[in-house]
């Protein structure tokens, strides 16, 4: 299916409740399953990662365990179920096998866990067997430029284990905001933690039932200040907190590059644009919040702004090659992402990425989605400019429901096509 997404208002104002965060909602999930006493969560995810891990989380173990295309999912439940009794398979789409796995594994192994690849060396599927609670090491070392869910994935189950766990990352610590969310949410509910310099020791103990309500996606929200980027807007986003625990927040400071100010109340904040305000030059690290580049590349190609981008490492590994898609997409507006070369970098050893140019089109341009949410989400705002696109728009379901009924309750045009 593929849908038309035009907009033809000179200003846009209302008001969205947006859904809460899907990873807020799926760390309380793997919490409440490794917690003795049931509590509520309250504002919980709607989307289909959400969805598919209480499904996980609720069914029989002697069935198979399939997460689909939700890779956390699939990271926090390799953790969860090595600490199970019994033998369960662990699969997910085509696609999920071509993601790498073998980290997180062999951490598990170390601690006592006894998983067997059923296909490919470091790839699911997975055969996780009864873990091995006589193992003595309580320790582990890990790469800091991994994914943060390998390490999350340990620290939920690191108060469980016998000896509690000390998590040793070696090198530059890439995504520390996403460990600090991890770690709030389970103090949230009684643990206590050290976190210092490039050390996480967590002692064994239990958790605490208490019930929780979950923040709104700020990576949602990043998709309002696109479109308040480009024309003058007053909109109001309910779900959201100042002193949030979600590194993807800095999109408020972000947002006033392009003339977006963010005004918080208790639990919500409105998005008020002033275009004049914007600057000419975006010059930004993403390695604390990837999930919203995306959304920022489509702004600066919305409002011709030149960007620098750096810390998108992660994006290569995630539901597509992110960088390689937005590549092609933003090709078709005419507007260039392109790799700077090794010498222009400001850090020996990172890579940098410039984009150019300001989007413009003859035709209907067609955004392919790639089976990426995000990707469908962030060219979006682009229909304020023009009618576009949109191929496999349901793939938003994965971690925003509700985005094209938002849309359009902003008065957005939206019509089927196919």
């Amino acid at each position: 299916m593929s849908i038309e997404v035009s907009y033809s208002g000179d200003k846009i104002e209302g008001s969205i409740k947006l859904d809460g965060s899907k990873s807020l909602s799926n760390r309380a999930l793997i919490i409440r399953a490794l917690c003795e006493d049931d509590f509520e969560i309250k504002n919980i995810c709607e989307s289909d990662d959400s969805i598919i891990l209480q499904r996980l989380l609720a069914q029989s173990p002697k069935e198979e365990y399939d997460t689909g295309h939700a890779g956390t999912c699939y990271r926090f439940t390799t953790a969860y179920l090595a600490l199970q009794e019994g033998t369960q398979v662990l699969t997910g789409s085509a696609r999920m096998k071509e993601r790498p796995i073998g980290i997180l594994v062999e951490a598990l192994k170390e601690l006592g866990a006894d998983i067997e690849y059923l296909e490919n060396e470091g790839y699911p599927p997975l055969k996780i067997n009864s873990f091995n609670r006589n193992e003595n090491k309580s320790s582990v070392s890990i790469a800091g430029t991994v994914s943060s869910q390998y390490i999350s994935a340990l620290i939920m189950i690191a108060p469980t284990l016998p000896d509690g766990l000390v998590i040793n990352i070696i090198g530059e610590l890439v995504s520390r905001p996403y460990l600090e969310m991890t770690l709030k949410m389970m103090g949230h509910f009684g643990i206590n933690y050290t976190f210092t310099e490039n050390r996480i020791n967590i002692p064994h103990q239990s958790y605490v039932a208490k019930d929780i309500l979950i923040e709104a996606d700020w990576s949602a929200a990043s998709y309002y200040y696109s479109i308040a980027s480009i024309k003058e807007s007053k909109i109001t986003l309910k779900g959201l907190f100042k002193d949030s625990w979600q590194g993807d927040s800095a999109m408020a400071e972000i947002g006033k590059k392009f003339g977006v100010e963010t005004i918080f109340g208790d639990t919500e904040l409105t998005l008020v644009s002033d275009p004049a305000k914007r600057l000419t030059l975006l010059d930004h690290d993403f390695i604390k919040e990837p999930d919203i580049a995306q959304t920022v590349a489509v702004m600066c190609a919305a409002n011709g702004i030149e960007g620098f981008f750096t810390g998108l490492q992660t994006l290569r590994i995630k539901e597509t090659d992110r960088i390689d898609a937005l590549k092609t997409e933003l090709a078709k507006v005419g507007v260039s992402l392109y790799k700077l070369p090794p010498k222009m970098s400001k850090k020996s050893g990172d890579e940098y990425y410039g984009i150019a140019g300001k989007a413009v089109t003859n035709d209907l341009p067609i955004f392919e989605t790639y089976k990426d949410h995000r990707m469908a989400m962030a060219f979006a705002p682009l229909s304020m400019l023009f009618p576009i696109q949109i191929v496999k728009p349901e793939v938003v379901s994965k971690s925003y429901t509700n985005f094209w009924k938002d849309l359009e309750s902003l008065g957005f045009s939206i019509s089927k096509l196919s």
